[in-house]
């Protein structure tokens, strides 16, 4: 009996994994499609019907093409780090708060914390290792604003966990029952969305890879699969942010198609944001990660704080 609910979890996490790798590889076509759209041009549009297979064809050619590896890098931190981040990126996806037989605990938003926190190291290593100086300055620049906002991010949570009192993630769907969160946090809700802006690296805080002042950030010397390792990382945090911004702030987590478009939503808000912003000055962004955010979330954790004990 034990055997085969073991197999049937191995199962849950294969199918998991495939439906993030799809989910991510369309995000990028979406991507490139709304860029496109706002720039007023078609997008991918070659590639099968409406160029609805450009991603497949794009990863066909990453991970066939030659690795490249600097003569100078450090070898194994540096053919490791991509897989370790994306590994990282992929073990956050256990916290979806599943109402079946899957890995559901108590303590996903704890666990879920602490997998961000090592995604930092990946980037850091990836940066050094190149032993390029490009690479390491868009390390430090991308290590510096994800601890930053790493910061106020759990200060917003925990205003969050205040008001339903426990790290459980299900518990958000009991509690918005009849009003999302997002109607009594709305600051926190647009504080939490620019956090992850800065926490999954994307415009306007795109600092790592400032292509305009830097060549690339930290992933300056990876091609082929390392590159397409980081890339999937990246689109996958951006998906994971996306589904933990519906279940904190807009009704919590339930297996329905309303439920998919809001994910679909705020992933294409994501791309919106993209499309329509400039960067930001790196030392405004750090202005604005201490002497605004920090305050401002320790003002509402204390409010929220107060509220939990009156009611």
């Amino acid at each position: 009996m034990f055997l085969i609910e073991y197999l049937m979890i191995f199962i849950g996490m294969i199918l998991l994994i495939i439906g993030v790798l799809i989910g991510v590889a369309f995000l990028t076509l979406l991507e490139r499609k709304v860029l496109g759209y706002i720039q007023i041009r078609k997008g991918p549009n070659k590639v099968g019907i409406m160029g609805i297979l450009q991603p497949f064809a794009e990863a066909v050619k990453l991970f066939s093409k030659e690795n490249i590896y600097p003569n100078m890098s450090n070898y194994l931190s540096y053919y490791y780090s991509p897989i370790i981040g994306f590994f990282l990126s992929l073990l956050i996806w256990l916290v979806i708060p599943y109402e079946m037989n899957f890995f559901f605990f108590s303590l996903g938003i704890l666990f879920f914390l602490c997998c961000i926190s090592m995604g930092v190291y990946s980037i850091m290593i990836a940066g050094w290792s190149s032993n390029s100086n490009y690479a390491l300055l868009g390390g430090l620049r991308a290590v510096a604003q994800t601890i930053s906002y790493e910061v106020s991010m759990v200060l917003i949570m925990l205003s969050s966990i205040l008001m339903i009192l426990d790290f459980n993630l299900m518990k958000f769907n009991y509690y918005q029952m009849y009003l999302w969160f997002i109607f009594i946090m709305f600051p926190l809700a647009l504080m939490w969305f620019s956090s992850s802006l800065a926490e999954t690296n994307r415009t306007p805080f795109d600092f790592a890879e400032g292509e305009s002042e830097l060549v690339s950030g930290f992933n300056v010397e990876y091609s082929g699969g390392g590159f397409a390792l980081i890339f999937m990382a990246e689109y996958s945090s951006i998906l994971f942010m996306s589904l933990l911004f519906s279940v904190i702030y807009l009704g919590g987590y339930d297996i329905s198609l309303f439920f998919y478009l809001k994910l679909v939503f705020i992933s294409y808000s994501f791309i919106w944001v993209r499309g329509t912003l400039p960067r930001f000055r790196y030392d405004k962004l750090m202005y604005l990660a201490w002497k605004i955010y920090l305050p401002l979330s320790l003002n509402f954790l204390f409010f929220y704080l107060g509220l939990s004990i009156i009611f």
